[in-house]
């Protein structure tokens, strides 16, 4: 992997913040929702989000 500015590790750090905060929240989601068909979507959304966080960690190192 090439070195990475500063600015780049930042906005990486960013991004994994916000992956990590779309995925707790659509979790959150998920538990107050009354609608199986909205809990699927939002359990959809959340993982894909997880994945996101875990692809974005693995290029990472």
């Amino acid at each position: 992997m090439p070195n990475l500015t500063t600015e780049e590790l930042h906005a990486l750090s960013d991004q994994l913040d916000f992956e990590r905060v779309l995925h707790c929240k659509y979790l959150s989601a998920v538990q107050e929702s009354q609608d199986q068909e909205l809990k699927t979507k939002f359990q959809s959304c959340a993982a894909q989000h997880l994945n996101n966080y875990n692809t974005l960690l693995n290029h990472l190192r």
